[in-house]
């Protein structure tokens, strides 16, 4: 992969730490306002918006070889904040029920900190392809908020690089819009920043009512999705396999940083025998959920699960109108025993991932909406593999106005599994998953034997165990 400054310095990962000067780490804090008047009212969450499951916000980080004005920054994203203007509110809970979240509407403003860093974007790039825990502390702020409820739904951050360049993190809350919303966002952000006399190219619609009551009230609730599961009070668990997601989250994880070309996806597709047409996707994704069980090697009996978004706007009867702007997905889940996924031949895996993506429709997600009235009702993650899919949100090309991103990927690596871009080939995928360290090596072996065997051309890239 081809990289930037190359007479400059690089850095090996072991010593990022010393490149933050913790004595003299300072950070200058304001909060953005929208530059007029907006709605102030308690807006409603949907079903979608409001699981347990999203309670998270989904970070994003920047590189750009040169940096914007500050000035410039926080003008474009008040008057964003006009249109956006649940982002400059505060999440509640409801006056009748603890357990439903609202966000409150009163325009108090998105957190904005500014932050300099002696570190060149070259560094910075030999070290992005494996998330640290380390950018989270120095590239994003830290509100001091007992809990996530009292996080404000934004929260912005541009480091300032010794070599003029900035790293941009942002932190969108996930109750209030997935992946699609929080690339219209920051798109609308950067075109207002290029564009300042423009309106924004699409007009947010924040209005969720239309998923409150989707059908009248039946006497029966419709059979559990099988991406969810009923939690009983005081259930206990069968056996430590049913824990999975629990053993994973319970050790310090390794992210594992895989790139795959379009020749490569070809290959991958070859696999498939008989022929089978499907998208990159789908095949990619089959593969990494066979990867991910034959590295952890689970009990061959052991029901697992691959959970990945579906956006449900153009499923919908009538449409979900242009600019929704909230959680817009359902998830898909497909489900094997261990023993099939690993032995089958990916043909059969594929045809589960279609199987799971063709039977979300109007009705299906209807029925997700009226199980999630049952607040016991949570997403299954015992045994799954969650999959996030940001290599078709367009994030790589963001511009504000400086041309677009050196980088792009998440602020830290977590259990789920995410789907990149690759900036300069969009036509690649790059797969981030973090495991176990004495897994990790199983798993970029499982991922890449097939290029080996089909005889395509493999270069590993160092540390990075990448594969291009």
């Amino acid at each position: 992969m081809q990289r930037s400054w190359d007479d400059e310095e690089v850095v090996d990962p072991a010593s990022v730490d010393c490149l933050y000067d913790e004595e003299n780490w300072k950070q200058a804090i304001s909060l953005i306002k929208p530059i007029s008047p907006t709605p102030n009212h308690m807006l409603y969450l949907s079903n979608l918006d409001d699981q347990k499951f999203l309670r998270f916000s989904i970070k994003y980080v920047h590189v750009f070889k040169k940096c914007v004005p500050i000035n410039l920054l926080k003008h474009s994203l008040s008057r964003l904040l006009v249109h956006y203007y649940p982002l400059a509110g505060r999440l509640k809970t409801h006056r009748d029920d603890d357990d439903k979240l609202q966000v409150e509407c009163n325009g108090e403003g998105a957190v904005f900190a500014e932050a300099s860093m002696d570190m060149s974007a070259q560094q910075f790039l030999h070290l992005s392809h494996k998330p640290s825990n380390t950018w989270r502390r120095k590239l994003l702020f830290s509100v001091d908020a007992p809990t996530f409820v009292d996080t404000p739904p934004l929260v912005v951050q541009v480091t300032k690089l010794r070599c003029g360049g900035m790293i941009l993190c942002t932190a969108i809350n996930h109750c209030l819009c997935d992946g699609i919303g929080t690339s219209q966002f920051l798109h609308a952000w950067a075109h207002l920043t290029v564009k300042p006399t423009d309106s924004v190219p699409i007009t947010p619609f924040h209005s969720r009512h239309m998923f409150k009551r989707i059908r009248s009230p039946s006497s029966h609730l419709p059979l559990l999705h099988p991406a969810f599961t009923k939690h009983v009070r005081n259930q206990t668990i069968k056996d430590d396999f049913c824990s999975l997601d629990q053993y994973l989250r319970s050790q310090p994880l390794v992210p594992a940083s895989l790139t795959y070309t379009t020749s490569n996806i070809i290959s991958l597709k070859s696999q498939c025998v008989p022929s089978l047409k499907c998208t990159t996707f789908e095949v990619l994704a089959s593969h990494t959920w066979r990867s991910w069980a034959k590295s952890l090697d689970l009990e061959p009996s052991l029901e697992v699960k691959l959970l990945f978004s579906m956006n449900i706007r153009n499923k919908m009867v009538p449409h979900i109108p242009k600019g929704y702007y909230a959680n817009g997905f359902v998830l898909a889940c497909a489900k094997t025993s261990v023993n099939q996924l690993v032995n089958e031949n990916l043909y059969h895996v594929v045809k589960l991932v279609q199987e799971a993506k063709s039977s979300i429709n109007d009705n299906r997600v209807n029925d997700i909406l009226a199980l999630l009235e049952d607040k016991n009702v949570k997403t299954d993650l015992t045994s799954s593999l969650v999959i996030s899919q940001w290599s078709k949100l367009g994030l790589e090309r963001l511009d504000f106005g400086e041309g677009t991103p050196l980088h792009m990927g998440p602020l830290t690596s977590d259990i789920y599994c995410l789907f990149l871009p690759v900036v300069g080939d969009p036509n690649a995928t790059r797969v981030l998953v973090s495991l176990p360290k004495s897994v990790v090596s199983k798993f970029e072996y499982y991922m890449n034997k097939f290029l080996v065997s089909s005889n395509v051309g493999v270069k590993e890239s160092g540390e990075n165990g990448e594969f291009v």
